[in-house]
């Protein structure tokens, strides 16, 4: 009887230790079969990550606010090698493969496409399938006041691929006709859109005043080259009349208008940095030489200024000069202006 039971505990100690075993090995299979599926994962995670960088990401150099322009019957190798050329893609071989994974191998529509911003190359391959453009209006304020030289410095800095050389130019016979307003241009806005958009926008501002133009009686391009000048001299508008009336009478008499900001337009110095030689330049724009008004305006005036200059207020005096703080002072005869100068100037 205890020879059997000795058997009995024998059995089942050895099946216990079986039992224990077995479940052993299989939760560290599982523990293994999860590790080697983990480590996988991380590996393929590391070389995707690796692989989309080396050859999808967005270049380092990819040129930001950047316009490229996909052409009428281009193939997809062409604009590939395109794209490839201006940095906007790293590979031109990976770029292909990717329009062709996103179906856009037939499909990429030409036009001119705006980058603001790095993409990779899928998502610059879909907008090319989608043709999604990008052209969204920038919003560019030009002041008043200023010269065509001026506002091509503005509009450079706005517009990615602007010609400001082209654009003075163009735009130098529309001087004084191009009005200064906020404008919504697309970045790829030509320069004869730009000066067309302005001129009529000047066109559509003056017609409002148009029978005031007329009743005055000279010719609007007097009336601009005059309003560019009040415009540039003066800050106010009852200041500008005053000066408005004091340029007219001027001409009127024959006398030369002697302004300084006609030099921004000779050799881009003002009343302080003027000097004696300054004033001996032969220059049509310069008014202490050649009596008249300059052959052209002088600077893109606005609506008050234009106002100025058809409803001056005439007043006694000939002559006038300002202050650093743009305070005015007039004065009849020379002598008193000579005064002046001294006064407010600490001029000779």
């Amino acid at each position: 009887m205890q020879i059997n039971n000795l058997k009995q505990l024998k059995e089942r100690v050895k099946l216990s230790i079986k039992n224990f075993l077995n479940r052993y090995f299989s939760a560290w299979r599982k523990k293994k079969t999860k590790f080697v599926i983990a480590h996988f994962g991380i590996l393929a995670l590391v070389a995707f990550l690796f692989f989309f960088n080396a050859f999808f990401a967005a270049p380092t150099n990819f040129p930001e606010s950047s316009i490229f322009s996909v052409q009428g019957g281009e193939t997809l190798n062409r604009i590939s090698f395109g794209l490839q050329e201006e940095n906007i893609v790293k590979s031109a071989f990976w770029f292909r493969n990717a329009a062709i994974l996103l179906r856009g191998e037939r499909g990429i529509k030409s036009g001119e496409y705006f980058f603001n911003q790095p993409e990779n190359a899928f998502e610059v391959a879909k907008r090319l399938r989608d043709g999604d453009f990008g052209l969204s209006p920038i919003r560019i304020t030009i002041p008043e006041g200023l010269n065509v030289f001026e506002i091509a410095e503005i509009l450079a800095t706005e517009l990615p691929e602007f010609d400001k050389h082209h654009f003075v130019k163009t735009a130098q016979e529309s001087e004084g006709f191009l009005f200064p307003d906020t404008y919504f241009l697309p970045p790829n806005a030509k320069v004869e859109l730009i000066i067309d958009v302005m001129q009529r926008n000047f066109q559509q501002r003056i017609s409002k005043i148009e029978d005031m133009l007329k009743d005055f009686g000279k010719p609007i391009e007097e009336i601009i080259s005059l309003a560019s000048i009040v415009e540039t001299e003066a800050r106010d508008p009852e200041t500008r009349r005053i000066i408005s009336g004091i340029l007219w009478r001027r001409l009127e008499i024959g006398m030369p208008l002697q302004v300084d900001v006609t030099f921004k337009y000779i050799n881009g110095k003002n009343t302080y940095q003027l000097t004696s030689e300054d004033l001996k330049i032969d220059s049509p724009y310069n008014t202490y030489v050649y009596a008249g008004l300059p052959p052209t305006p002088i600077a893109n005036p606005s609506i008050d200024a234009i106002l100025a200059a058809i409803e001056p207020v005439e007043t006694k005096f000939l002559y006038f000069l300002s202050d650093k703080l743009g305070n005015m002072y007039y004065a009849a005869t020379h002598e008193e202006h000579v005064l002046n100068k001294r006064k407010y100037l600490n001029l000779q």
